[in-house]
């Protein structure tokens, strides 16, 4: 009996596992993240491992983050197993990139596909060097898939004319099904799996229902930015802590375990490379050494603290072709954010300390004076 993946990028998640015939039903919740980059590159390996007939990805989106997208998009391309979108509804921006990456199209009518112009961290169209590489992703996918490339980069690039297409001037090109499938860019309709399949003589296959795992769900919110935010808060107040108390203490422990989950989630999606890791060792390796074996506090420490900054930017920042001023001015403001709370946290909770009648247990109050006989070896 064949087996089908079937890959739902919609709203909610139901759970199965598979057992001996590998089919896969999976729906993702919310946006085009790099949890959900994580989980497809994952189902798609279990697939040609298992060596599925299909896999199937439902597709209902208006888009996400389109450095999870690529992710996606190359995952598909490398997929060994035949890969079918079947677009219920929209594929709109890294919907419309995930979709060409497949092997057949199918839509469901009233369905659209396109508009896959990226924008900036403010909703404005992003920037000439983003726009290009986004259209150049949108063409290289359409060239491997044997798809109209004019069309492709007109979803992204509004100044490209396809004719008879084109009728909106100024706006990137979005498909309704009947135009996908006058142009060639949809393969068939259907508007049910069971009609998907057997379209492509997939109509016995058992279908297996695949969710995100734990793994993954905690993944998709430890890299969301206002988690990374906290995060960073939290490894600040820790390091603050840590400086105003004497020994290794419960400050330190908690910057470390804020950093490790910040930098480990990154590195996983592939948000972060390990330069970014090494980057960030060696700035607090200087500010150690300065701390520690200089007297003062110089170029050393200074030096420590950028390289420590530069990797923590450099990481929430992603794919270097993504850079943008837009995009480095708002990483650096939550990051700014961040440092503000933290010191602000800091500044209440160590005032506050003292009042509890906890912590004044663990500090000694009574002073030890010459005046009273005490003498030291």
């Amino acid at each position: 009996m064949r087996s089908v993946i079937y890959t739902l990028l919609i709203l909610s998640a139901s759970s199965a596992h598979a057992q001996t015939v590998y089919r896969v039903h999976l729906k993702l919740e919310g946006m085009i993240d790099p949890g959900v980059a994580a989980f497809v590159e994952r189902v798609i390996a279990e697939a040609d491992e298992t060596e599925a007939d299909a896999i199937v990805f439902e597709i209902d989106t208006f888009g996400g983050r389109v450095d999870a997208a690529t992710v996606i998009r190359d995952a598909i391309l490398d997929a060994e197993t035949l890969t079918i979108a079947f677009i219920n509804k929209r594929a709109i921006s890294a919907g419309a990139l995930i979709s060409l990456a497949c092997d057949k199209i199918v839509m469901t009518q009233a369905s659209t596909m396109g508009a896959t112009t990226p924008v900036d961290a403010t909703g404005d169209k992003a920037s000439d060097k983003i726009t290009s590489y986004m259209r150049a992703e949108m063409r290289a996918t359409a060239e491997r898939t044997g798809r109209d490339v004019k069309i492709a980069e007109a979803m992204v690039d509004e100044r490209v004319d396809v004719p008879g297409l084109s009728a909106e001037a100024g706006r990137p090109a979005t498909l309704t099904t009947e135009q996908a499938l006058n142009y060639q860019m949809a393969d068939e309709t259907a508007e049910t799996l069971i009609e998907l399949l057997r379209i492509y003589d997939l109509g016995e296959a058992e279908i297996v229902d695949v969710e995100l795992n734990w793994t993954e769900h905690v993944l998709r919110m430890l890299t969301h930015p206002v988690v990374t935010s906290i995060l960073l808060a939290v490894a600040m107040f820790g390091l603050i802590a840590e400086v105003r108390t004497p020994g290794w203490g419960l400050g330190g422990t908690l910057a470390l375990v804020a950093l490790g989950l910040f930098f480990g989630s990154h590195l996983i999606v592939h948000l972060a490379e390990w330069q970014e890791l090494a980057l960030f060792a060696v700035g607090a390796a200087l500010l150690v050494v300065e701390l520690v074996a200089i007297p003062g506090f110089g170029i050393v420490g200074a030096l420590g603290i950028a390289a420590m900054i530069a990797s923590v930017v450099i990481t929430q920042l992603g794919d270097f072709q993504l850079w943008s001023f837009e995009e480095i001015v708002s990483v650096i403001g939550r990051f700014a954010g961040s440092m503000i709370g933290a010191f602000v946290l800091s500044l209440i909770v160590l005032r506050s300390l003292p009042k509890f009648a906890a912590f004044n247990r663990l500090v000694l109050h009574n002073e030890i004076k010459a005046a009273d006989g005490y003498t030291s070896s």
